[in-house]
């Protein structure tokens, strides 16, 4: 039976779920944010300001989508001039929430800079505040973790995201190797199930161009605050850095994928059977793999002409073939 892994109808928005304005430390404004971001193709924008949340229904109309939002962190501040961190991105799944998660101030450090409150570093402490994050209603996503210094033993005790970044463009333009397929393969192989965004982490700051380098698709019914919500909750997405994935279906032991013209797909498993189509240094637009019942997982990047990628979620056999 065909099985449609991105579904079969409705439209693909262009979409940034992690965005800094002169709300907290951004150089464009939240209006200037909606002008450009929409001129650059995009139809929705999280605005995911440090440790402030402040609802922007106002900027929504026909043609945008504004969704609420805050990045919230921790710093361990025992390891000085290399101090690890970990930050996160709440997005709210309701436009009528209109505060983020509170959590125990007492408990809590100001940044390097004293600009703003952070949360305790310790792994109990902010486990316990994403799972009241998406008690309230938020879309929890694990931001740059390379940026953050984190290692093996840091991400994989991290629970309760909705979603992880697999490309932070901001990040990368910083000079960061902010291309985490591994980490994400070590979460999945590790038991967790969860999905994976692309986000600018955008600044836009003078001589860092942070912006429209990397984004995430959305398939939704219409491009309405409920609609893009649901969207998200059930995984409708892909992540890229520029290629395009138009579908992705399961039928008969096989996932078949096309996308716009790339020079190669790859499909991930848990093991080293990941599996490679190309047609020498011809481009493709399709690819069809085996999946086995019992491969647990799987996931697909589709590698561009300049060596851009774009990535699906991952997919769990238990539920396709359920």
């Amino acid at each position: 039976m065909k099985r449609y892994l991105l579904p079969e109808t409705g439209q693909y928005y262009k979409a940034n779920l992690h965005c800094h304005t002169t709300v907290s430390d951004g150089r464009w404004t939240p209006e200037e944010i909606k002008v450009r971001y929409m001129e650059a193709g995009y139809s929705v924008v999280a605005y995911t300001d440090h440790h402030i949340f402040v609802p922007h229904n106002e900027l929504a109309d026909e043609h945008f989508v504004a969704l609420n939002g805050v990045e919230i962190g921790a710093i361990d501040s025992a390891e000085k001039k290399t101090r690890k961190n970990c930050d996160f991105g709440l997005i709210a799944l309701d436009p009528n929430i209109t505060a983020s998660p509170e959590w125990d101030k007492s408990e809590t450090v100001p940044d390097e800079l004293g600009r703003y409150i952070l949360m305790k570093y310790d792994f109990d402490f902010v486990n316990a505040v994403l799972r009241d994050a998406v008690k309230q209603g938020f879309f929890v996503t694990y931001n740059h973790p390379t940026w953050s210094l984190a290692e093996y033993t840091d991400y994989m005790r991290y629970d309760g995201m909705h979603a992880m970044e697999i490309c932070n463009y901001g990040c990368v333009v910083g000079g960061h190797d902010e291309h985490n397929a591994r980490i994400y393969n070590d979460m999945l192989r590790a038991g967790k199930r969860l999905y994976c965004i692309a986000a600018d982490d955008n600044h836009c700051k003078p001589g860092l161009p942070d912006y429209f380098g990397a984004f995430t698709m959305i398939r939704a019914e219409s491009l309405t605050y409920a609609a893009i919500a649901d969207a998200l909750v059930k995984g409708h997405f892909y992540a890229s850095e520029g290629p395009l994935i138009k579908t992705l279906w399961y039928e008969d032991g096989k996932v078949y994928i096309t996308t716009s013209p790339v020079r190669g797909i790859t499909i991930t498993k848990p093991g080293r059977n990941i599996a490679l189509a190309q047609d020498g240094g011809n481009l493709i637009t399709e690819a069809v793999f085996d999946v086995d019942d019992d491969d647990g997982y799987f996931f697909l990047t589709a590698i561009g002409p300049d060596g851009t990628k774009a990535y699906t979620n991952a997919y769990f056999t238990d539920e396709i073939l359920k």
